[in-house]
């Protein structure tokens, strides 16, 4: 792995430069909180690192809500998304997964992935529902993004992980400070403190593993009890980073369109004859966890489940599934 060290000034300098050339976005903390902006020269001073964690998905960037996947391709400038948490980045492995299938590739996913590059942070805090760490997903990324960025001190360190990142850096030509083995040591550190309080948060969670054991093993009233909140909003699966389920629509003129859907929508399995497997609330809500933790890993290396909390903070009806799979090994 290579380490790069470089100072705060000259990065941001440098990020001004590729605005010329890459569509920039990058995590900016505002009135609402964190989230990714599209970066102008006078917002690069406002980029926030190492933070946990911007309100929307990277999934979103890859997956729009609707497209039409008949219409004419538009050429793109390349673009850079910056700040990414290794939750999301992981999500994204996923993804890749399912929508790089070598049989059943998605065009427009392909192009998409293939014009971004990705530079994740290093998160050095955490949020009351991060738990990534409990699904052993570490809080810093070690693949699937290309470079990862930390800022120490006012020095900014990037660990470049693909060969893509590799490109990246030759083609930009960076004026580099030298990394030794301090600094290394002062990342690492810093990434053991970060896993320190994501254990001590999550203490007595069980692990993905043991989780899908569980849902397996559950009987319908502890679905019954937290489903009794849900209203159906699909806020879960809509900002989850590994939820994909979509639906393809015929437009007049021989045009389809794809729509993202979720299983927490009424009517998600009704079929032509009415039937509808998933009509009950409670098996509804159930069918999530399943396909995260029992069906997806079955199908996929990747897990469906990053840890990144989303779900539970976005729940109208305040449901913290955490809390069941907690009351579930008791």
């Amino acid at each position: 792995m290579q380490y790069i060290g470089i100072k705060k000034e000259e990065w941001d300098n440098t990020l001004e430069q590729l605005l010329l050339s890459y569509t920039i976005f990058a995590n900016v903390e505002n009135e609402f909180g964190l989230d990714y902006e599209l970066i102008r020269q006078e917002d690069i001073e406002r980029i926030s690192y190492n933070r946990p964690k911007p309100v929307t998905s990277l999934k979103s960037f890859f997956l729009p809500v609707r497209e039409n996947v008949t219409s004419e391709i538009i050429e793109e400038k390349p673009r850079i998304i910056l700040g990414i948490p290794n939750c999301d980045i992981e999500g994204l492995s996923l993804l890749d997964e399912i929508y790089l299938d070598n049989e059943f590739s998605d065009f427009y996913y392909r192009r998409r992935r293939e014009n971004t590059l990705l530079i994740s942070t290093d998160c050095t805090s955490i949020k009351e529902h991060c738990h990534c760490l409990s699904y052993n997903i570490h809080p810093y990324s070690s693949g699937t993004a290309d470079i990862a960025a930390i800022n120490l001190d006012g020095t900014i360190i990037l660990r470049v992980l693909t060969r893509k990142g590799e490109d990246f850096i030759k083609k930009i030509q960076l004026e580099t400070t030298t990394v030794d083995d301090t600094i290394i040591v002062a990342v690492e550190s810093s990434h053991q403190a970060t896993e320190t309080l994501l254990a001590d948060a999550n203490y007595g969670l069980p692990d993905y593993k043991k989780t899908g054991q569980q849902i397996q093993e559950s009987k319908a009233d502890i679905w019954q009890k937290y489903s009794s909140r849900c209203v159906s909003c699909g806020a879960c699966v809509t900002i989850c980073p590994t939820c994909s389920c979509f639906l393809l629509i015929d437009k007049p003129g021989f045009e389809k369109v794809k729509q993202m859907d979720g299983c927490q929508y009424p009517g998600f399995e009704r079929v032509a004859g009415g039937e509808d497997a998933l009509f009950e609330l409670h098996n509804r809500f159930k069918n999530r966890y399943l396909c995260k933790y029992v069906w997806k890993p079955k199908k996929f290396g990747s897990i469906a489940c990053t840890g990144c909390g989303r779900c539970i903070e976005a729940c109208i009806g305040q449901i913290n599934k955490n809390e069941i799979f907690i009351e579930m090994v008791k």
